[in-house]
């Protein structure tokens, strides 16, 4: 199978990796618009060669898009438009809803399987590429209805080469929960990290006190604005439904500390906790037991 793989960076030098060691895919082209990517993606291997996207597109039998949502979503009609009638497309990004209404009407919508790997690392770069990163991670199939069976087969196929259960879930959903569980990580990230660095100048300081709990939370500020500013601006809506939520959480943290109320805040605390049960609580399809949010993709 000829693979064509759009952005090579962690998400799809992690998927050029695994790919070609798992045999999925027996040849690999590259599209990459930043010209020491491409030729660092052919010097580690990641690609057999590297080729412009309407080309690529019609050389391959799938075609993997992993570049910026607003990126993605640019280029989406061009690629359905250059495949030939078997090839299918899917795409990594982490939003879905927006992705999928550009290409509502296209006459080749069904070879277009929406999807979202959620797996990666704070690092970026065809440098970043690791292999085995998708093993055991969960992967979302969005609006699979409105795909062609042989297609949604043919995504499924490749999620389970690398290692990734799979759900399903409709991409309005989907935009709404990621804003919750990912998105608004990512920010409280980034807002701490602005925090810090705004009150301490000096970053020496920093070094010296920071421990374990600061930089596992801060971890993800290190994330690519390239990427992250697309997710924020594409999926506004939602994450900022999250944010709100968040903020007046994080305000009646400080409005009892302020007012001294050490029991309520100790009984806050405590009831966060709950959040042990919900992890581990998790079933094997990465959902908490009776929820009825998505559906586990089944082998037929």
């Amino acid at each position: 199978m000829n693979a064509a793989i759009i952005g090579l960076g962690l998400i799809g030098g992690s998927f050029a990796r695994d790919l070609r060691e798992t045999g999925f895919a027996s040849r690999i082209i590259g599209v990459e618009n930043n010209p020491a990517h491409a030729k660092l993606a052919l010097n580690l291997g990641l690609v057999d060669e590297i080729m412009p996207l309407a080309q690529a597109a019609r050389s391959a039998d799938l075609v993997l898009v992993a570049i910026p949502v607003t990126a993605t979503a640019l280029v989406l009609k061009d690629i359905l438009d250059a495949i030939g009638s078997a090839a299918v497309v899917t795409d990594m990004g982490s939003t879905k809803h927006g992705i999928c209404l550009t290409v509502a009407g296209h006459p080749r919508r069904g070879r277009f399987v929406a999807s979202h790997p959620i797996a990666g690392t704070e690092n970026s770069g065809p440098i970043a590429a690791l292999p085995g990163l998708f093993r055991g991670k969960l992967g979302i199939l969005c609006d699979t209805e409105k795909s062609d069976p042989d297609a949604v087969q043919l995504v499924r196929a490749m999620y389970d080469a690398v290692g990734m259960r799979l759900l399903t879930m409709d991409s309005d959903n989907h935009d709404r929960h990621v804003a919750y569980v990912s998105h608004i990580s990512h920010i409280t990230s980034f807002v701490l990290a602005t925090t810090v660095l705004e009150i301490e100048k000096n970053t020496t300081t920093i070094f010296e006190l920071a421990g374990s709990g600061f930089e596992s939370t801060v971890r993800l500020a290190k994330s690519s604005p390239d990427m992250w500013t697309p997710i924020f601006m594409q999926n506004a809506p939602f994450v900022c439904e999250a944010l709100d939520a968040y903020i007046r959480n994080i305000t009646r943290f400080k409005e009892m500390i302020e007012r001294g109320s050490g029991k309520e805040l100790h009984t806050t605390m405590e009831q966060a906790n709950e959040i042990r049960r919900v992890l581990s609580g998790m079933n094997g399809n990465g959902t908490t037991q009776g929820s009825t949010i998505v559906n586990k993709e089944r082998a037929e």
